[in-house]
C-alpha cells in the first residue's frame, strides 16, 4: 500500500553534489522506515542509508558516511538523500525502499520499492 517514486539523479562531476528525492503515496507513510539502496553494473544491490519512521535513528554504509545525509519530511511524504563529495564509485542506480521495521540492511527484507534513479559521477 506504499508507492515510491525516486527523482533527482543525473550526471555530475567528481566532487559535486546531488539531492535525491523519494515521493511516497499511501495512507501510512509516516509509520514506515525508509532506506536507500544502490546497484552498480555487475554488482549486488547494497544498502546506502536508512532512517526510522520518526527520523530519530539513521544508518549509513561506511562507504558514504560523512558524505551522504538521509532525511525525511513526513508532512510531505518524502525521503531525501543529500549526496556530497561524490566519487566515480558512487555511480549506480539508486532505489528507495520501505518497510515497517528499522534496521534491515538486506534488500531482500524490504517490502516496497521504487523504480530507481540513475546517478553517474564522472572523473
Amino acid at each position: 500500500q506504499v508507492q515510491l517514486v525516486e527523482s533527482g539523479g543525473g550526471l555530475v562531476q567528481a566532487g559535486g553534489s546531488l539531492r535525491l528525492s523519494c515521493a511516497a503515496s499511501g495512507r501510512t507513510f509516516s509509520t514506515y522506515s525508509m532506506a536507500w539502496f544502490r546497484q552498480a553494473p555487475g554488482k549486488e544491490r547494497e544498502i546506502v542509508s536508512a532512517i526510522s519512521w520518526n527520523g530519530d535513528s539513521t544508518y549509513y554504509a561506511d562507504s558514504v558516511k560523512g558524505r551522504f545525509t538521509i532525511s525525511r519530511d513526513n508532512a510531505k511524504n518524502t525521503v531525501f538523500l543529500q549526496m556530497t563529495s561524490l566519487e566515480p564509485e558512487d555511480t549506480a542506480i539508486y532505489y528507495c525502499a520501505a518497510d515497517s521495521i528499522f534496521g534491515f540492511t538486506s534488500a531482500l527484507l524490504y517490502k516496497y520499492w521504487g523504480q530507481g534513479t540513475q546517478v553517474t559521477v564522472s572523473s
